[in-house]
């Protein structure tokens, strides 16, 4: 029996998935694995393609229909015989070292019940870009994020087989049944990133739509809602819109402005005293992130000089790292360029 199972669910990515296919086939370092092709009912050439490889550690599960990424992850994970189970991406690329790192340190570690890593980026071509996604080290700050943003890129992913099956992705949300899944698991249970680039990721065309964006944030507020139901806080579909909004200032270019900043700020203190009643996130981790969104709102405010007011007169500007507010502060106006939220390994 294999040691990990690897999954890849695959919708009409002829161009890609041989790619996706053989950086798994040529990972080193690893004891035995099987690799896992997920057909979700593609009409172009693409099971083709993987059933052309002659290698018996590629297993294809056709499908006659499209049903989603979750249900073909889904089906992933109830034919995988490994012990752990990893994901990846039909249009990504696993670098040489990924399973054999992540293997290491799930058996090293136990208590964990996945490992993700730090992920680049990769144009139409495969030529890399300079853009990386760094993630947090640690279980306890990975925890205290699920409320607003995943703690683990999926296609980064390598998780106990058995954890994955308890943990069902969620058929339901067309978008987004990722993010579900890790917030889920990172309620229950320790997990951790390797702070190394172990997956790139495939910048095309597809990807950035404005219906891309709106679908995605309405399947994302549906998460946000049972996580604030559990906290046991209020909150209506403009809440949860404007929750959204506070982790997009810097791909969406936008500018809060006063009104905006009197809600998040009114928002975060009602989340900071919610937490210290049901202890759903980890403190002081989560205290410390809920400034840092605040910061963000702040610094990207249409006035800058107001942002940094209602910043320096905020109690939720007591958490922020000493050193961040202290540069701030020293120069008396806000810096020019993006303002991009720290990652602390702890």
């Amino acid at each position: 029996m294999p040691e990990i199972s690897v999954i890849i669910p695959v919708y009409n990515r002829e161009r890609y998935i041989e790619t996706a296919v053989a950086s798994i086939l040529a990972q080193t370092g690893v004891p035995s694995l099987e690799l896992l092709v997920v057909d979700d009912g593609s009409t172009d050439d693409s099971v083709a393609r993987v059933e052309a490889i002659q290698d018996p550690r590629v297993r294809v599960l056709r499908a006659s229909e499209n049903g989603g990424i979750a249900h073909a992850r889904n089906r992933g994970i109830a034919a995988a015989r490994g012990r752990y189970a990893a994901f990846l991406d039909s249009d990504d690329i696993a670098r040489p070292d990924r399973l054999a790192r992540q293997f290491a340190f799930l058996e090293r570690n136990p208590s964990h019940a996945a490992v993700g890593a730090w992920i680049g980026w990769i144009d139409d071509r495969g030529h890399r870009l300079s853009r990386i996604k760094r993630k947090p080290r640690r279980a306890r700050l990975i925890a205290a994020e699920r409320l607003f943003r995943s703690g683990i890129e999926n296609s980064t992913a390598m998780a106990r087989r058995d954890i994955l099956a308890a943990y069902p992705h969620d058929e339901s949300l067309v978008v987004g049944s990722d993010y579900d899944l890790w917030a889920r698991i990172a309620r229950d249970h320790d997990v951790a990133n390797l702070p190394h680039l172990l997956v790139d990721r495939r910048q095309h065309d597809a990807q950035a739509t404005a219906e891309n964006v709106s679908r995605d944030r309405r399947f994302r507020c549906r998460i946000f809602a049972w996580q604030l139901d559990e906290l046991g806080i209020e909150h209506s579909e403009d809440d949860r819109i404007r929750h959204y909004r506070l982790r997009r200032f810097n791909k969406a270019g936008d500018a809060p402005d006063a009104e905006y900043l009197d809600w998040a700020e009114d928002w975060l203190q009602r989340l900071r005293a919610a937490n210290q009643r049901a202890n759903c996130y980890p403190e002081p981790e989560f205290s410390r992130l809920l400034s840092l969104f605040w910061a963000s709102a702040c610094v990207h405010a249409q006035s800058r000089t107001h942002g940094l007011r209602r910043l320096a007169g905020s109690s939720l500007s007591s958490a922020l790292p000493a050193g961040l507010w202290q540069g701030w502060s020293q120069r008396r106006r806000l810096p020019r360029h993006r303002v991009v939220l720290p990652v602390s390994s702890s």
